[in-house]
């Protein structure tokens, strides 16, 4: 992940990471107790997503008909991807759950977030707990939980996979943002395949190291390229997203790709 010196807002409460902000040019960035950027913010145009990382996990719209009625978000930061559900999907509801109150005090008095009412909600609580809760209620969910230094063990866990999954309506898809340099990667990657049945697909960020991961409630349409291509590329314009590299680097791993990333859809 990108760093950048950051200013401290308030001190770390209750073993949560402080909160800090940077600022460099048109460019807010959130900090949890060190200068790893976790969110950033363009000012200028709030709802632009700034990070490659949050690109990469917008990789989903590739492999949806429809377009969703909700999406849950764990682990709310700056407000990154509520920014631009609120601008370019604006008949999707989301719920995004941060268990940290000063993160969401924050992003709600720095980061511009939409306004909080029937199509957005802020629910402070563990993403880990909250999502047990949900029985086939979400069509996507996000989850982009680190505690400044890397990501939350509870959201990489087995139990965690599987509360998603259930969560999760029938054609839903779970993505999340991990570090491929982390030497536990293969293991996240063993446990989402084992709870997904083997339908697991990873988008590479441009810069930094992250890697979108996704798991399907159902196989994604892998066989007619031609179609994926071609959604790819009106969805490009209307989402303001490089989606046809996203589907090239999805085929490439398809095409020469170890065991761990090999996808098989003859379910």
């Amino acid at each position: 992940m990108p760093q950048h010196p950051y200013r401290r807002l308030r001190p770390a409460r209750h073993e949560l990471p402080e909160v800090g902000i940077s600022e460099s040019g048109n460019i807010r960035s959130l900090h949890l107790g060190t200068p790893i950027i976790q969110s950033s913010m363009n000012v200028d145009n709030p709802a632009e997503l700034v990070l490659s990382y949050s690109h990469a996990m917008m990789a989903w719209l590739l492999f949806v008909d429809e377009l969703p009625q909700h999406i849950t978000q764990i682990g709310l930061g700056g407000g990154s991807f509520a920014r631009w559900i609120d601008a370019y999907l604006p008949d999707t509801s989301q719920t995004a759950v941060d268990i940290n109150p000063q993160v969401i005090s924050i992003a709600r008095s720095m980061f511009e977030l939409p306004f909080e009412g029937e199509k957005f909600e802020i629910i402070e609580d563990d993403g880990a707990e909250y999502i047990k809760v949900l029985r086939s209620n979400t069509d996507i969910i996000l989850v982009d939980g680190f505690d400044g230094e890397q990501i939350i063990d509870s959201l990489v866990a087995e139990p965690f996979f599987a509360d998603c999954r259930q969560a999760l309506r029938e054609h839903g898809i779970f993505v999340t943002n991990w570090w491929q340099n982390d030497k536990r990667f293969q293991t996240f990657v063993r446990r989402l395949r084992e709870v997904f049945e083997n339908r697991v697909l990873m988008v590479p960020a441009e810069t930094h190291g992250n890697v979108a991961v996704m798991a399907f409630q159902q196989p994604p349409a892998l066989r007619d390229w031609d179609k994926l291509k071609k959604r790819a590329e009106q969805r490009a314009t209307q989402f303001a997203l490089d989606l046809p590299a996203m589907l090239a680097a999805i085929k490439a791993q398809q095409t020469h790709s170890n065991r761990l990333l090999t996808f098989n859809d003859n379910d």
